[in-house]
Order: structure tokens, then sequence, then C-alpha cells
């Protein structure tokens, strides 16, 4: 399985599924446009590797490397 968090700076890929079914940090990810089928690019990453920048539908977000482990892509 090949989540966000595995990513290479410039690489883009496929959401196929949002992990953490019951949470909090799911409804999130789902909210802030991270949905199956979206297309997700690796902008940056913070010098200590977290938190890292992802452009998602043109706008670019955030997030904690352990939250874009829960992003499975194809």
């Amino acid at each position: 399985m090949k989540t966000v968090d595995n990513l290479k700076i410039g690489e883009s890929a496929e959401v196929s599924a949002v992990h953490g079914e019951g949470t909090s940090l799911r409804r999130r990810l789902l909210d802030m446009g991270i949905t199956p089928n979206t297309k997700i690019t690796m902008i940056r990453s913070a010098p200590l590797g977290d938190p890292i920048e992802l452009n998602v539908r043109g706008y670019s977000l955030t997030v904690r490397r352990s939250d874009a482990a829960l992003i499975e892509v194809k």
C-alpha cells in the first residue's frame, strides 16, 4: 500500500482511500478535499521531514506526515 507520506517531492498520485474510519481526522481530511480519485502532488517537506506540503485541487495544503500516512494513493 502506497501512501502520501511515501511520495517524493514533485511526484503526483491519485487518492484511492482515506483511512482512519470513525475518526475526526478522517472527516477533516475529506472536508479539505482529499477524496478518492483526487490528484495530489507533493510540493515540499520541512527540513526535518514533518510537516509536508501538498497541492490538492489547485491549493496548497500542509499536513503532518502521520496524517499523510492515512491517505492511500495509486
